[in-house]
């Protein structure tokens, strides 16, 4: 079965009062993020590689400390990967830093330090998807691309009435992409998702898409934004995930031991399982282990 966009079916008798509702919105709503005002392609893609997976009050700070210790791709690709860990600190998900760092490095060394500012070749650099290398083109470039993350996919998917994959999130916003606006009506769209068409507790009488929205008028019972094959969450507590965590923290301040990790991780008696652990870090770049047995962050 074909289906059409709802905003495209309706976009010639509402498509542009729809835009100036948003717009609107977002001119006396939006937040005060200081990625916002800049423009700067470095800075831009330093944010994004930090907001996945972290909660904007919790980047802001450590996005400000960053770029004063690392304003260019350069200065950090100049830096070894384990200061870029320390900085990292606080923002979980470590393997973002030594993404960015590899980042920063083919950078400076295919780009001449300058960031790409095409697609193809924004999604050749590590760690960085679809989403990553849209957001950078809209909020730095200020390109006509849509950006859609997993707020826009939901804020879409109540729009329509149906769950949508991102493959027809990312059609949709396509479609309806008010040209020459790309970075307001990106940031606009972002916002709403994450502030007032969050996962749990909407606030749809104060949405400016809710005239537009079939899940509100419809009053459904079932959110069509949470699919019903949807994974369940992880546990943190005693996960691999916070072992990990425990033990970039610890080398953040000195090397230690490979004797010392267990009691680091909170495994004691389970070596098997540190050592699985360890072998993964140091696969993934974020810790080097000598025949000493001494752990430490990687240097070079």
């Amino acid at each position: 079965m074909c289906h059409n966009s709802i905003l495209e079916l309706r976009s010639r008798v509402m498509h542009s009062n729809t835009i100036s509702k948003v717009f609107l919105w977002w001119d006396s709503e939006k937040r005060d993020l200081p990625w916002r005002i800049s423009r700067d392609p470095w800075a831009i893609l330093v944010s994004e590689f930090m907001l996945q997976q972290t909660q904007a009050s919790r980047v802001v700070e450590k996005y400000k400390t960053f770029l004063k210790r690392f304003p260019n791709p350069t200065t950090c690709a100049n830096s070894n990967p384990g200061k870029v860990i320390e900085l990292w600190s606080g923002l979980g998900y470590n393997r973002r830093a030594i993404n960015l760092h590899r980042t920063a490095k083919t950078i400076a060394e295919k780009h001449k330090g300058t960031v790409p500012d095409e697609l193809s070749l924004l999604l050749d650099l590590p760690g960085i998807g679809d989403y990553t290398a849209r957001a950078i083109l809209a909020f730095s470039f200020e390109k006509d691309v849509a950006v859609v993350d997993v707020n826009v996919k939901r804020v879409l998917s109540r729009l329509e009435g149906r769950t949508l994959s991102m493959k027809e999130a990312q059609s949709i916003a396509d479609q309806n992409l008010p040209t020459g606006e790309g970075w307001r009506w990106n940031q606009a769209m972002i916002e709403i998702g994450a502030t007032i068409c969050t996962a749990r507790k909407t606030k749809c009488d104060k949405c400016p898409l809710k005239e537009t929205c079939t899940w509100t008028k419809n009053q459904a019972a079932t959110d069509p934004a949470i699919s019903v094959k949807s994974k369940k969450l992880e546990t943190f507590e005693g996960s691999d995930r916070q072992g990990r965590g425990k033990l970039i923290n610890a080398l953040r301040n000195e090397p230690i031991m490979e004797k010392d990790v267990p009691q680091i991780f909170g495994w004691p008696n389970d070596h098997k399982r540190c050592k699985r652990v360890l072998k993964k870090l140091e696969k993934d770049g974020l810790i080097v282990i000598a025949d000493s047995g001494k752990i430490s962050l990687p240097n070079g």
